[in-house]
Order: C-alpha cells, then structure tokens, then sequence
C-alpha cells in the first residue's frame, strides 16, 4: 500500500551530496593544517556541523569561533553545489510518489543554506514543497523532532509515513518519531533495529508499494 506521506533525508538519499560535503569538510580541515583521518566520511555521516565541529575542535585542536570555521566549509560547498546530481534512482521515485499524490518532504541535518543550495541543484525546489533544516528544529537527528515537525507541516499523522533515510542516526530519527523507516545507504552497513533495509531502488520501490 503506498503511503499518505514520504519524508526524504536529503544528503546522500535523495541527493549525491556526500562527496562534496566530504571535500568541503576536507577543504576546511587542510586550510588549518589539520590532516583529515581515513575514517572521515564514516565519522561525520548524518552528523549535523556543530557536533562535527565539536570533533574537530575536541580531538584535533581546532581553534576557529564555529562561525569562522563553517564559513570555510560552506563558501567551498555552496562554490560546488550546482554541479549536483541526484542519487541515481531516487529522483525518478520522488517524481512517481508525486504523480500519485503522495505528500513529500525533505528533512535534512543541514542548514538552511545548504539545503535550499542543494534543492535548487536538482531542480525540486519548487512553490509549497516543505523543507525541514537543522535550522528549524531545537533538537537535530537521532531525536524525532525533525520528523515530528514535517508531520505537523504537512498534516499527515505519522503512523501513515514513510522516512527515508542512508544513515543510522536519520534511520534512528525516523524510528523515534514512530515513522515506517526505510534504511537505503549508499555503501553497505548495518542499520538500527525496526529499520526496513533496503539495496537497491528496487527495493525502495517495493517497499513504498510502488511495484
């Protein structure tokens, strides 16, 4: 049965945005002297910029105020943003659940700059589509309250919803605002318990009832 309401992680599951928050990140990291570990991209995915940020400053001796040390993320990121692609496959879903009527959100750890940057990239940021930043929200990912908010943007109760998700800390989020979960990443790992996993778009679309 196809849901009422999907609400879409953005970075990496609707959009191929991790990359370019990978080299923006390593962009800022190196313009301080600080050498970026093998292990990056696992460490920060999902992770909103003020606890990476924290890490950054924590345990490899960042010294810039956060607005300086963003700055220099975001100026390399927003620089790069419209060389953007969609994931391959999740496009072309986003415009099947539209043609259904299916009500269809983002909601996102980034900022509000970023996320308007990134919707534009793709061509979806359209009149009336709902967006939920890191900006809008007290508490980021794993806590519900970004979910919790798209439902109450878009008035679909939660129990009619699908999240979709490429991280277990989005995955988590959707899960605790008692949101059907599908856990679609980008390279192979384990998802939290509850989660539907799924490989492939083929997959997404079984799940979401589109096959």
């Amino acid at each position: 049965m196809i849901p009422k309401a999907v609400y879409w992680d953005m970075d990496g599951t609707l959009i191929d945005s991790e990359p370019l928050h990978d080299e923006a990140l390593v962009s800022a990291m190196k313009s301080v002297g600080i050498a970026p570990p093998t292990d990056l991209h696992e460490r920060v995915l999902g992770i909103a910029a003020w606890p990476v940020y924290e890490m950054m400053r924590d345990e490899f001796g960042l010294t810039l105020p956060f607005d300086d040390w963003i700055r220099r993320k975001y100026s390399y990121y927003l620089q790069h943003a419209p060389r953007l692609k969609p994931r391959p496959g999740a496009l072309e879903i986003f415009r099947d659940l539209q043609s259904k009527g299916v009500v269809q959100a983002v909601v996102s750890n980034s900022d509000r700059l970023i996320v308007d940057a990134n919707l534009r990239a793709v061509g979806i940021a359209e009149p009336g589509f709902r967006t939920v930043s890191r900006n809008d929200v007290a508490e980021g990912k794993p806590q519900p309250e970004p979910f919790l908010r798209a439902a109450w943007l878009t008035g679909i109760d939660p129990a009619d919803t699908f999240v979709m998700e490429d991280s277990a800390t989005g995955a988590r989020a959707g899960l605790a605002a008692g949101m059907r979960t599908i856990f679609w990443p980008e390279r192979p790992m384990s998802g939290p318990d509850g989660a539907l996993v799924a490989k492939t778009a083929v997959d997404v679309r079984r799940l979401l009832g589109l096959l």
